[in-house]
């Protein structure tokens, strides 16, 4: 009896463990199909993604081809579907894009991409992409020759030349230069850092190590790097013409000294025609720097009439143009040149006024684009403020050299540059003699990289990821 009720135990107990065994065991293969569920899941969401940028590169790469096509060339407004297929040409999913422009302006362009798989449509990914142009105003100074920032400098953004740069002032951003090190003009016969200062204590010459100088460059300095191609400049210029009689304002010749552009906050400009121009007092200047130029301040002018901006912002005058004023939610680029181009008749902008924004947010833009020098007059304000991107294309921007026989205009004060500079030639609104603008200030105006003025020139043609995020 005793050995029947043993038997019972254990049988009860075998029934209870047995039971125990087979929840663990459909547990576990619950929990591994589960798992094997998930890890099926994750990798098809995996593959979706895959699909989702790879529909963003198809898309850049179209837009390489076909930089202002924003309807996958069909004219029509989206979403655009593609088929993804494997490397064995079986369609395994589609990527489907909604394209959003640029605003009037900007280059920026928002491409969003849901990835789907064939095996399963529920499962889908979808991410968001910014992507842009890089323009020339990523920089704030940027020229083709070497150059020389005096004390009382600073600049505010990125300074680059294909040249060498002698940074005496003080730069707030990188100071970045093609060269590793070449022959300073000014100090002929010594070779020093691509990138150097004469700040105490001096820059040793190459090839010591180059120091560290957070007091002058506080972002740093790097030499050398690519180069930018200024060359590019002269097929943008014409292009600006044409576009100019095409939907925009040409100006022909005045056939007189040039023309005065006054801009205003009401979206239009007067303009006159420059009938004379100041002579230089005797012996103004110096003969070996500035030979026969002028004082380029307006002796006498004729109004011609009132315009309105062009719709598509850009104004083209074939001859010199002297540029003021204000404006106020306008974007527009102003251009002088002269075709057929031939040396010494190159078109030239000259500063004497100030030109101002109302709004510093980036809805207010102007780019002057000289074939010749952007000059500052003789007789120019004290304190100048110019507000504009500044680019001569084959020249130089800068104030000629006066001496104190040119009278009182010969030394400013103070000249504020927001916005930023190209100049084919060594940039300069000073001299080591102390005459020219004591003070020079040159602030980057950040709105001008993704946005920059109308048809103005880019620094390339590829788009640049600006961001990438998952939309849920």
């Amino acid at each position: 009896m005793n050995s029947d009720k043993s038997r019972g135990i254990i049988l009860v107990n075998v029934l209870i463990f047995a039971a125990i065994a087979a929840t663990v065991t459909g547990g576990l293969v619950n929990w591994g199909a589960m798992v094997l569920k998930t890890t099926r899941t994750l990798h098809l969401r995996e593959q979706a993604l895959q699909i989702a940028e790879a529909g963003v590169e198809y898309y850049r790469w179209h837009l390489a081809h076909a930089k202002e096509d924003y309807t996958d060339g069909t004219g029509a407004s989206g979403p655009y579907v593609h088929e993804y297929k494997d490397a064995e040409g079986n369609v395994v999913g589609e990527y489907s894009l909604d394209i959003t422009p640029p605003d009037t302006g900007s280059t920026i362009v928002k491409i969003l991409s849901t990835g789907t798989l064939t095996v399963d449509p529920s499962i889908s990914r979808t991410i968001e992409v910014t992507m842009a142009l890089p323009s020339l105003a990523k920089y704030a100074v940027v020229a083709n020759a070497n150059m020389r920032f005096g004390p009382g400098t600073e600049v505010f953004g990125h300074v680059h030349s294909n040249g060498g740069i002698r940074f005496d002032g003080k730069a707030y951003h990188l100071v970045t230069s093609a060269l590793s090190q070449f022959n300073d003009t000014d100090v002929p016969g010594e070779f020093v850092f691509g990138v150097y200062t004469t700040v105490a204590p001096e820059d040793p010459d190459p090839p010591a190590p180059v120091p560290d100088r957070p007091d002058v460059f506080v972002t740093g300095r790097i030499f050398p790097v690519p180069i930018v191609d200024f060359s590019s400049l002269t097929s943008n210029l014409a292009s600006l013409k044409e576009q100019a009689q095409a939907d925009g304002t040409y100006i022909p010749s005045s056939g007189k000294q040039g023309y005065h552009m006054i801009l205003k906050t009401d979206d239009t400009y007067d303009l006159y025609s420059v009938t004379s121009i100041e002579n230089p007092p005797h012996n103004c200047g110096n003969s070996g720097n500035q030979g026969g130029w002028n004082t380029w301040s307006i002796k006498a002018e004729q109004f011609i009439g009132n315009y309105a901006f062009p719709v598509n912002g850009i104004i083209f005058l074939e001859d010199h143009v002297w540029v003021e004023g204000k404006i106020n939610t306008a974007r527009i680029t102003i251009a002088a040149g002269r075709f057929p181009e031939a040396p010494g008749q190159y078109r030239k902008m000259i500063l004497f006024n100030d030109l101002l924004y109302t709004n510093y947010d980036g809805k207010d833009v102007v780019a002057l684009i000289a074939q010749g020098d952007i000059d500052v007059s003789l007789n120019s304000a004290d304190i100048l403020r110019i507000d504009a991107a500044l680019v001569a294309q084959k020249g130089r921007a800068g104030r000629y050299y006066y001496s104190d026989d040119c009278g009182d205009g010969y030394i400013r004060d103070t000249i504020t540059l927001y916005g930023m500079i190209a100049s084919n030639g060594r940039y300069g609104f000073a001299y080591t003699d102390g005459t020219g603008y004591i003070n020079r200030n040159i602030i980057y105006d950040n709105n001008l990289l993704y946005a920059p003025p109308p048809s103005f020139p880019l620094t390339s043609n590829q788009y640049q990821v600006l961001s990438w995020r998952e939309v849920q």
